[in-house]
Parts: C-alpha cells; structure tokens; sequence
C-alpha cells in the first residue's frame, strides 16, 4: 500500500511538472533577421510564413519546449528580385532545402539552447530568451509571450554567397542577427 501511495504521488508530482501546449499564433508573430550590407548598413527581413507550438507551465513562468518550422520560400526583405536571389541556390537553396527548424533543447536562465537546422546542417546555438508571461486575452483565451534574440554565422549553414568590394570589404556580413517575437495561444 505504501508503494501504491509513493507510485501516485510521484506521477502527481510528475504531472504538475508538464505545461500546457501553446500554438504560435502566426497574426501576432514576428520571425526577423539582420545582415549586413556593403558593411555600413543593415538589410531586414522575415519570414511571413511558419508554425510552431510551445510548452509552457504558466505556474512556474518556464518555457519546456519549443518547435518551430519556417517555409524558406516565404522570406521577404520588401525587394522581390533580392527576395527571389535569397530563394536561389546562392543563398538558401529552396528548391532543396525548404524548411529552417528550430527545437529548443533546454532552457538556462535567460538562455535558450536549441538546434537550428537549416541547409540541411543542424548546429547548436544559444539564444537570448525574455520570457515576457501569460495573459488572459478579451476572448478568454490564455497567450504567452516570448522573444528570442541572438547570432548566427551564415557560413556555418552552408550560405557562402559574397562580393568582394572594390574599397575593400565584402557586400554581405557573415553574421545573421535574429529577432523572433512569439505569442502563443494556449490549446484547448
């Protein structure tokens, strides 16, 4: 009887341990980028189409999980004819390589660590996590808010595309500055 008890209480205690499912909400989200151009200015853009979902215990204010997966051919720099060289084999290689993912390893402080695929190479990267809570929307649903900023080096996934300048330099900077805002909407 004194095991049956311990066996209920551990998966009570297990149980209370799991958050609830959040799904991006793709209206109130943001997956953004940076790189530099011709080494004096920065080039912004996004990815308009992509999903995700999230674990999130909103009594301890912890993010557990993350998944989320970006459609490549959806970037847009507001420039269709560099969009569509971003598109080419030269960059990101849709025709072959349609998707970015990421899947969030583990969370330390205000880290996020997690693997980015993209290319087809997977690496580990560490991103800065603001976890900005929960709310109860006018609709009554619960949202959670989070961000994630941090670098990456494009070479490292495979993106080697440049031009040397004449004055010296190069017309692409190497590292990708990444600015992701989620909100998520809890799943019934």
């Amino acid at each position: 009887m004194k095991m049956i008890k311990l066996a209920i209480a551990s998966l009570l205690a297990a149980s209370t341990l799991v958050g609830a499912t959040f799904n991006v909400d793709n209206a109130h989200t943001n997956v953004g980028f940076k790189v530099k151009h011709l080494m004096i200015s920065n080039v912004s853009g996004k990815f308009d189409n992509f999903s995700g979902s999230f674990e999130y215990d909103e009594k301890t204010k912890t993010l557990q999980s993350l998944n989320g997966v970006v459609q490549v051919a959806s970037i847009n720099t507001e420039n269709e004819k560099r969009d569509n060289h971003l598109r080419s084999s030269d960059f990101f290689d849709v025709a072959n390589y349609p998707q970015i993912t990421f899947i969030l390893t583990k969370v330390v402080g205000d880290e996020a660590h997690g693997v980015l695929t993209m290319r087809g190479i997977s690496k580990a990267v560490i991103l800065e996590l603001e976890n900005n809570g929960s709310i109860k929307d006018p609709w009554g649903n619960t949202r959670v808010g989070l961000s994630l900023t941090g670098k990456i080096n494009r070479l490292d996934y495979g993106i080697k595309y440049n031009k040397i300048l004449e004055v010296g330099g190069v017309m692409i900077g190497d590292i990708v500055k990444l600015d992701i805002a989620i909100e998520g909407i809890k799943a019934k």
